[in-house]
């Protein structure tokens, strides 16, 4: 009897281990031959599955600069995956991988005797394909789980009917988590090790594996503010995890050809990483990035939207000619949606030099912190007496009141408090109680406790900086530094802010001086000039050989503002603005004689590309920041060149590079030869603004312009002394350490010889060779600016 009801037992195991799989399996390949099983994935579906993949923005060298994204998942193909991922998975995962067709019967086995039998807990019996089909369709758990595992069985078969295993192997790869944002092994070996997926060594592929199985709890990433101990125990188990990743790769020795010896060396390794945190506020080019998401993402502008016409004026016309602005509402897809940048897996391809970017934002870091004479120590000495620091002395009690409501009433505390409800009476103490902060410094993130009205006055100290480097003749943007710290100071300076430009903007009276036959060599009167007959006092009648005849070569390298006033009175500002407008400025400029020294507000970004068509034989180039756009598949949907417009002629722009040349060579930016030891052409400008609250160079070489802005956020945060705040000292060493940086890069090649001499010029630049000559008999100017203005 009791053989008999043993007989009994081991027959309904039997039925249970093997039948049943058996049928199982009879039933699934019977469902998915007759396409009689409800709502399941489709072929189209398995092909396109609905994953969020990130947009990658990459530089004109190929190196990715960053990623649009809701999930960071960018795809990986089998070739770019090291063999330790692949075999780490397999021995890992689903040894038998390349035995099944979706479905691991012995595994299946396996669990059904060890959990539904003999009540032991053991390890799933989930393929490699049936976890992709759990990772590509999420289950929904409003289901029965037998259901919900057989929807997973049918689509690991269809996974394994229609791709290779290699296919499903990168598919793995590509859709599963591993905490840190990362999502997917290519941002996964970025984040943890900055290595790319076929670089991985084998302990890095071994944690990357071990991970999959619980990121949460087996990353060596910490918290963001561990305690030590926590940081420790975290390390333990991620080196535990990856350890029995390692040993099955010795069990399993066929597939990954560890040896014992290998194992036990390996396994002493300590955990190396090299973090790299992929946020949207970290990494290189962060203003870039943002910017360039913005134009992207532009809407058609809507009139009632905009405060001022000026700025509708603006983007209507960048909406009309410039086809990257407002890109995804201009181009539908086929089937009439639009692209989504952060999940469509776009490729775009930048004009960005990924080194000259690195240069440049190392160069801001350099001269306002980290050289040898830091520019922040130099502002916080100056201003160390100042009543009400970071502002200026000139600021009245009442003045800074009204700046600090409105430093806090644009805080996003402030808008989270009024959400809250309270009143501002509330909301005024609140800023007085010092909590726990993290705060900007130039030796990274402070964690500290400071009340919320300290932080604002504490990060207002900081000086801002914007750099734009441009190529003239293509309109490639090269390198690109809105700020200082995108994470804390969003505010771009190359293309948001509007500075006033000081007498950089001084070139483009001088061009009408060019234009009008004058030599860089023609002499004026350097005595005070009227505006106006009306004018009691003359302007501007303090410089350097007072009533003396000057070259305009001299005036401009001086920078000496009554030349300029000679020229304002002579070409009048409304000409002078349609030659800036010529040139690329959008800006409003009023048609003012102050023009003449500098009052217009103007983006950085406009004046280098305007500065561009002096480099440019005169003709105008938009800067091009994007070359083209792919889809994830690698099919191009549109590429990008920059907007030319003929402005002056070849020689008037040789004219004003010669000018230039001046400033450089014994002009205002002299120290470029004396201190930083420049001795190839250079073609430069400088600008300081009213009390030294903008300092400006704009620097030109045969082939690249590259502009700077220093200064405080708001124009009453200034250095006192003008020897300090003058754009020589405030900008210029930026662009000396930025050009130092991309000459001594050879793998550039960024020229460093003479200018090129156009082939006609009949005009004499050599000052000392030339000889004042009589005007009578040149064209009237108003003749020469319609045939010399295009």
């Amino acid at each position: 009897m009791q053989q008999k009801n043993s007989t009994k037992f081991f027959n309904r195991i039997f039925w249970i281990a093997v039948a049943t799989p058996i049928i199982i399996i009879v039933v699934i390949f019977t469902l998915i031959n007759t396409g009689n099983y409800g709502f399941m994935p489709s072929f189209e579906e398995l092909e396109n599955p609905k994953s969020n993949l990130a947009s990658e923005i990459y530089s004109s060298d190929q190196v990715i600069l960053g990623k649009y994204y809701l999930q960071n998942r960018s795809i990986s193909s089998f070739n770019d995956l090291s063999p330790f991922l692949v075999n780490a998975l397999i021995v890992t995962e689903d040894v038998r991988f390349y035995e099944h067709s979706g479905i691991d019967l012995e595994s299946l086995i396996r669990v059904l005797v060890k959990t539904l039998i003999l009540g032991q807990s053991t390890g799933g019996g989930s393929t490699i394909s049936q976890q992709l089909a759990k990772n590509l369709f999420p289950r929904d758990l409003d289901e029965n789980m037998l259901i919900i595992k057989f929807k997973e069985w049918i689509t690991a078969v269809k996974l394994e009917r229609n791709y290779t295993k290699e296919e499903i192997i990168a598919m793995y790869f590509n859709t599963v988590p591993f905490g840190s944002g990362a999502f997917g092994i290519k941002a996964a070996s970025k984040i943890f090790f900055n290595s790319n997926t076929d670089s991985l060594k084998i302990e890095e592929a071994a944690l990357l594996v071990g991970i999959v199985n619980a990121p949460t709890r087996f990353s060596p990433i910490p918290p963001r503010h561990p305690k030590d101990s926590l940081r420790i125990r975290r390390q333990r188990r991620s080196i535990k995890r990856r350890n029995i990743v390692l040993s099955q790769m010795r069990k399993y020795e066929v597939y990954s050809h560890i040896s014992d010896s290998q194992y036990d060396s390996i396994m002493k390794i300590p955990i190396k990483l090299n973090y790299k945190n992929q946020a949207h506020d970290k990494g290189i080019a962060t203003y870039f990035r943002a910017y360039l998401k913005s134009l992207l993402s532009a809407k058609e502008p809507n009139r009632e939207r905009y405060v001022n016409y000026s700025s509708y004026k603006i983007d209507s016309a960048e909406w009309t000619d410039n086809e990257l602005y407002g890109w995804v509402a201009k181009n539908p897809k086929p089937d009439g949606t639009y692209y989504n940048i952060y999940k469509e897996g776009l490729k775009i391809y930048t004009t960005i030099d990924s080194r000259m970017q690195t240069y440049a934002e190392m160069s801001v870091t350099e001269h306002l912190s980290s050289g040898k004479e830091p520019l922040q120590k130099a502002f916080e000495r100056d201003i160390k007496w100042n009543a009400r620091k970071p502002f200026s002395n000139a600021l009245s009690k009442k003045q800074y009141d009204n700046i600090i409501n409105l430093f806090i009433k644009t805080s996003e505390r402030y808008r989270a408090y009024k959400a809250d409800k309270l009143s501002d009476d509330e909301i005024m103490k609140l800023f007085m109680v010092p909590i726990e902060m993290s705060v900007f410094s130039w030796n990274g993130n402070i964690d500290t406790i400071l009340s919320p009205l300290d932080s604002i006055l504490y990060e207002k100290k900081f000086l801002r900086a914007g750099l734009m480097s441009m190529e003239a003749s293509t309109g490639y943007v090269r390198a690109y530094v809105g700020g200082i710290d995108f994470e804390h100071f969003k505010y771009d300076q190359v293309n948001q802010a509007r500075r006033q430009v000081g007498s950089t903007f001084k070139p483009f009276l001088y061009t009408m001086a060019m234009i009008d036959g004058h030599s860089p060599c023609y002499e004026v009167a350097n005595i005070p000039w009227y505006f106006d007959k009306e004018e009691e006092k003359p302007r501007y009648s303090k410089n350097s050989r007072e009533g003396e005849m000057v070259s305009l070569k001299y005036g401009l390298a001086l920078s000496l503002n009554q030349i300029s006033a000679w020229l304002i009175n002579k070409y009048k500002p409304s000409v002078v603005v349609k030659l800036a407008k010529a040139m690329g400025i959008k800006s409003f400029i009023p048609e003012v004689p102050s023009i003449c020294v500098g009052s217009p507000d103007i983006k950085l970004g406009e004046m280098v590309a305007a500065y561009c068509t002096f480099l440019n034989k005169g003709v105008y180039s938009s800067p091009l920041y994007v070359s083209r756009i792919e889809d994830r598949n690698g099919n191009v949907l549109a590429k990008f060149s920059s907007r030319k417009n003929a402005v002056i002629s070849e020689n008037t722009a040789y004219q004003m590079v010669n000018l230039m040349q001046g400033v450089a060579d014994f002009g205002t930016s002299v120290r470029l030869r004396f201190k930083y030891g420049f001795t190839n052409p250079i073609a430069a400008k400088t600008g300081t603004t009213n009390n030294n609250s903008d300092g400006w160079f704009m620097g030109m070489v045969p082939d690249l312009m590259t502009g700077v802005w220093v200064g405080g956020e708001l124009r009453t945060i200034r250095f006192n002394s003008s020897g300090l705040g003058q754009g020589a000292n405030m900008a210029l060493p930026i662009w000396a350490f930025y050009m130092k940086k991309v000459y001594e890069d050879k793998s550039l090649s960024v020229s460093d010889g003479a200018f090129p001499y156009p082939l006609n010029l009949d005009v004499e630049i050599d000052c000392e060779k030339y000889k004042m000559r009589d005007s009578t008999g040149m064209n009237s100017y108003n003749a020469i600016l319609e045939d010399d203005i295009y």
